[in-house]
């Protein structure tokens, strides 16, 4: 396994997952975030069914600045309860993964 996460977040729409997504970019939070303009989402909440349109962001990061990255996308996100789901990466390319860890603040990047 190593220090790279895959962080999965989804938004209402591609504005607000952009907006969030230069944040978490700017911040040194995430080194890279591609955003999926419409997924579809169906879900209970609040006791009630829904089926939405929503698009979805997937954040690379690291173990160690993953709390602050999922602080910064409570604090920011227009969602009462944001999806923020971390998936460990157990293999992949070594230059891209210290891509990743550079572009980091707490593991490579200083910001």
């Amino acid at each position: 396994m190593t220090e790279t996460l895959v962080v999965l977040c989804t938004c209402p729409n591609p504005p607000e997952a952009e907006r969030l997504a230069g944040g978490l970019v700017e911040n040194g939070f995430a080194a890279c975030v591609n955003i999926l303009p419409e997924i579809r989402s169906i879900y209970r909440w609040r006791g009630e069914l829904h089926n939405d349109s929503e698009t979805l962001m997937i954040i690379k990061s690291t173990r160690e600045a993953y709390e602050r990255l999922e602080a910064w996308i409570r604090e920011h996100h227009v969602y009462d309860v944001p999806e923020v789901l971390a998936v460990p990466v157990q293999a992949g390319s070594q230059a891209y993964m210290e891509w990743v860890r550079n572009e980091t603040i707490g593991t490579g990047r200083e910001g």
